[in-house]
C-alpha cells in the first residue's frame, strides 16, 4: 500500500508544470494536487537573477523574451495574471532590442557593422554570389525558404497556415518532414551562403539538420518579417513563480527537492517513489523535457513502453555567460559620423564566429540601455558546437556539484502550509570560474576591436546541457510527423492516467509558448479550455 495518496501529481516545476497545476486547482478546488520539483527552485529553464550591485538589471540565464505578435498563449496568460494581481505585482515587459545597425559583426577576422551587410556588401568576407550578395543573414535564409515552399513567406499568412503549408509540402519529390533543414537549404544556396547565415545569424542549432517541415515555420516565426521581442521587467522567472504562488494560495502544494522515480501503473492509478516513500496518484502529469524523461525512464518501465515517442525530439545545447562592469565600456566601440556626432554601441547584440558567438548589451529593467555607471553584458550566448569550447574552462560535466551550486534558490520555499516565499534570487550559485572569465574578457576585447576593456566585476553562467535538462531547447527529428506526435504524447498510454507536457513536443520549441501549448492540449483531457484573451 502506498505511503500517500493524492488526486493529481505533477512532476516538474517549470512553466508547463505550475501552469497546469494552477489551472487544475482552479477547476478542482477540492482535489489534492501536488507539484513535485527535484531542484530547490520553481521555473525550470526560466532562471532570472539580479547581479550584485546592479539592482535595476536582471540577468536571464534561461529564457529571456517573447514574441507577442505570434505567441497568443503567453500573451493571454500575462493578461489573465495581471487581472488577478495587485498593482505592485503586475508582470510588465519592455521592448527587447536585437539587431541595431551600429553594432558589430566580427567575422573571419573582418570588422563590420551590422548595417554593412546591406550597405557595404563587398566588404562582407563571404562569396555569396547572386542573389544573396547584399542580403542580411536572415534574408538569405528567408529567400531560400521561399524557394523551398513558394508563398510561405507571405506576411499575410497566419502561423497555423505557414505550419500547414510546410507540413504538407514536398521538395524534390520528397515530403519536407522526411528531410533535414540543413539538407534542403544546401539544395537552394551554396556552402558560403549557409556559413554566412550560420555565422552572421548568431545561432547554430536553429540551422542544424532538424525536421524541415517544423524548422521552416519555426524560423519564420522567430526571424521572419519584422519580429518584435519583449523582455520582462522583473525577470521571466516571475511568470512561473507567480503561477506557483497562486496555486499555493488556492490550497495546492509545491514540494521542492523532491526527486521522483520508479513510475508504474497500479489499479487504475500511477504509483511512484519520492525520496524512499511511495505515492499513488489518480493522475500523473510529467511536465518535463526529453532528457528528464529519459532519466526517469531508467527506473520506470511504464515510460520504456513509449521510448519511441519520447525519442521523437533531440535536446539542443545552450550556454549563457553574464559579466558585470563598473561602466558600459562597449559604448566606445561605436563610431563618429561625418557631422561629428557619435553613434554608441549600447543596445541589442553583436555577433562573431569566435566562441562567444553573440554578445547582448543588457538593458536596464525598464528596457533602456546603460549609459553610465554599473552595467552588464550577456557576454556569450552559444547554442551549438561552441558550447564545447567552454568545457575546458568549467567544472566537468556530470560531476557531483555542491547542493545548489547551479540552481537558483527561492530562499523560503513553497510548502504545504502555503507560506509566502522570499523571491530574492541569488547570483552566486552560478559564479563563473576564473579561467572562463579571463577567456571571455579576451574574446570580448578582440570582438570589439579594443586594446583594453575594464576588469570583470562579477560573472555567472549556465550550461543547459547539464542534467536533467540535456539542452536549452528541443527540436523535432527528421521523419517525425510532429502534428501527430504532439497529440499522442499528451496521453501516450491509451486511457491510463499518465500525461506528458512541456516545450519539447510542441510547435514552438524553445519558447514558453510551446510549453503552454502542450499544457493546454493535456488540460483538454481534463475538460479545460485554453485561456482566452
Amino acid at each position: 500500500m502506498a505511503d500517500e495518496k493524492i488526486d493529481i501529481a505533477i512532476i516538474g516545476g517549470g512553466v508547463s508544470g505550475v501552469y497546469s497545476a494552477w489551472r487544475l486547482k482552479q477547476a478542482n478546488p477540492g482535489k489534492k494536487i501536488v507539484v513535485f520539483e527535484a531542484s530547490d527552485h520553481i521555473g525550470g529553464r526560466l532562471l532570472s537573477v539580479v547581479p550584485p550591485g546592479i539592482p535595476d538589471m536582471v540577468a536571464e540565464l534561461g529564457g529571456m523574451r517573447i514574441l507577442p505578435k505570434v505567441q497568443p498563449l503567453i500573451t493571454n496568460l500575462l493578461k489573465t495574471l495581471n487581472q488577478l494581481l495587485p498593482d505592485t505585482q503586475q508582470i510588465t515587459t519592455y521592448l527587447f532590442p536585437v539587431d541595431e545597425p551600429q553594432n558589430i559583426a566580427y567575422l573571419r577576422g573582418v570588422y563590420l557593422r551590422l548595417s554593412d551587410f546591406t550597405a557595404k556588401p563587398d566588404e562582407v568576407p563571404y562569396r555569396l554570389g547572386f542573389p544573396n550578395h547584399g542580403q542580411s543573414a536572415g534574408s538569405v535564409v528567408i529567400n531560400a525558404i521561399e524557394q523551398l515552399v513558394p508563398g510561405i513567406t507571405n506576411p499575410d499568412l497566419t502561423e497555423d497556415q505557414r505550419r500547414d503549408m510546410a507540413q504538407q509540402a514536398s521538395f524534390a519529390g520528397k515530403p519536407l518532414y522526411q528531410q533535414g533543414f540543413w539538407n534542403v537549404l544546401m539544395r537552394v544556396f551554396n556552402g558560403e551562403s549557409y556559413q554566412y547565415a550560420l555565422d552572421a545569424g548568431g545561432y547554430d542549432s536553429t540551422m542544424s539538420n532538424w525536421n524541415a517541415a517544423d524548422a521552416i515555420p519555426w524560423y519564420l516565426s522567430d526571424f521572419g518579417v519584422a519580429p518584435v521581442y519583449k523582455g520582462f521587467t522583473k525577470g521571466f522567472q516571475e511568470v512561473p513563480l507567480t503561477l506557483a504562488r497562486l496555486f499555493a494560495d488556492a490550497g495546492g502544494e509545491v514540494r521542492l527537492n523532491s526527486s521522483v522515480s520508479a513510475l508504474r501503473s497500479l489499479d487504475g492509478a500511477v504509483e511512484f517513489h519520492v525520496d524512499g516513500r511511495s505515492v499513488a496518484a489518480g493522475s500523473v502529469i510529467l511536465a518535463m523535457p526529453r532528457r528528464a524523461l529519459d532519466l526517469l525512464a531508467d527506473s520506470s518501465p511504464i515510460l520504456q513502453e513509449i521510448s519511441g515517442l519520447i525519442a521523437s525530439v533531440t535536446p539542443r545545447p545552450l550556454f549563457k555567460l553574464f559579466t558585470t562592469y563598473t561602466n558600459p565600456w562597449w559604448r566606445a566601440a561605436g563610431y563618429t559620423k561625418p557631422d561629428g556626432s557619435v553613434v554608441a554601441v549600447e543596445a541589442g547584440r553583436s555577433v562573431t564566429d569566435i566562441p562567444v558567438r553573440q554578445t547582448y548589451y543588457w538593458p536596464k529593467s525598464d528596457g533602456t540601455p546603460a549609459k553610465t555607471g554599473p552595467a552588464m553584458l550577456l557576454a556569450s550566448y552559444d547554442d551549438g558546437d561552441n558550447t564545447g569550447f567552454w568545457d575546458g574552462l568549467r567544472p566537468q560535466r556530470h560531476q557531483h556539484k555542491p547542493k545548489g551550486q547551479y540552481v537558483a534558490k527561492v530562499n523560503e520555499p513553497f510548502i504545504a502550509e502555503h507560506r509566502k516565499p522570499n523571491l530574492e534570487l541569488t547570483w552566486d550559485q552560478y559564479q563563473a570560474p576564473y579561467r572562463m572569465v579571463t577567456e571571455v574578457a579576451r574574446q570580448l576585447s578582440t570582438m570589439h576591436g579594443l586594446s583594453y576593456t575594464p576588469k570583470v566585476q562579477e560573472a555567472c553562467f549556465r550550461d543547459w546541457g547539464d542534467d536533467p535538462f540535456g539542452g536549452g531547447w528541443n527540436s523535432w527529428n527528421i521523419g517525425v510527423k510532429s502534428w501527430e506526435v504532439k497529440h499522442k504524447i499528451v496521453q501516450p498510454l491509451g486511457q491510463q492516467p499518465l500525461y506528458i507536457c512541456g516545450e519539447a513536443y510542441s510547435d514552438a520549441q524553445g519558447w514558453v509558448e510551446g510549453a503552454l501549448q502542450t499544457a493546454d492540449l493535456m488540460l483538454a483531457k481534463f475538460g479545460l479550455n485554453a485561456l482566452k484573451g
